[in-house]
């Protein structure tokens, strides 16, 4: 009986952690793109062999989740240190996650332009810059994560964030290493319409973060008291 009273409290809570939590993975996935990573990844490391090739995915994914961790954990001192509101950081995200989905819609991997000569040089460099940063943990992940972190205002909702973060770069770490299969396997078009899903989801939490954002900066501008 005491099982069976006590388990309507429970369910809502959980049902709304289990909300959160995949929406946190899903804005997570949609700005990371771990499809769009995929066509990257292999061309920078195309000349080299398939275990230098896995330990280059694990060291880009670990670099990644070390700087997600580094600034959804310190953003707020972020913010003190340099005055930055986080309602202009939301305007900032959403002009940033617009764009990248617009670029995606259109099925476009990010312009980031890499020397083939430097790939070659360099080759254990390339896990940590350009693939860990700015490939996978770019500017709209570390936007996405400072945001989320600040409007997480319990711990549990900070600890579903931060396993959102980790489920994310495990997923990207299992399309990194299975790249040379799933890449034939998806085909062109396949890519690219997953790629314009991602790009409609990141437009929309684009709106959303800017939103959010504006509303409060045009409130305290015209001294409007909300509602």
């Amino acid at each position: 009986m005491l099982l069976s009273r006590a388990e309507p409290e429970k369910t809502p809570m959980s049902h709304e952690l289990f909300t959160t939590a995949l929406l946190f993975f899903t804005s997570f996935f949609a700005i990371i793109n771990p499809l769009g990573v995929m066509p990257v990844f292999m061309t920078m490391t195309a000349d080299i062999s398939e275990t230098q090739r896995k330990r280059t995915a694990v060291k880009a994914v670990i670099t990644a989740f070390i700087t997600l961790m580094l600034f959804a954990l310190g953003g707020q001192l972020l913010f003190k240190f340099f005055g930055i509101s986080v309602n202009s950081f939301r305007v900032v995200g959403g002009i940033i996650f617009f764009i990248m989905g617009y670029e995606m819609l259109h099925a476009r991997i990010s312009r980031i332009k890499v020397d083939e000569e430097l790939v070659k040089k360099y080759v254990d460099d390339i896990s940590v810059t350009p693939l860990g940063i700015p490939i996978i943990a770019g500017p709209g992940a570390i936007t996405n994560a400072i945001v989320l972190m600040e409007d997480s205002p319990t711990l549990p909702l900070k600890l579903v964030l931060l396993l959102a973060i980790v489920a994310t770069l495990l997923t990207t770490l299992f399309f990194l290493l299975g790249a040379s299969k799933i890449i034939p396997l998806l085909g062109e078009t396949g890519n690219k319409i997953m790629m314009k899903l991602m790009g409609l989801i990141m437009m929309v939490i684009a709106v959303e973060f800017f939103f959010a954002g504006l509303k409060p900066i045009l409130q305290s501008i015209f001294n409007i008291v909300p509602s």
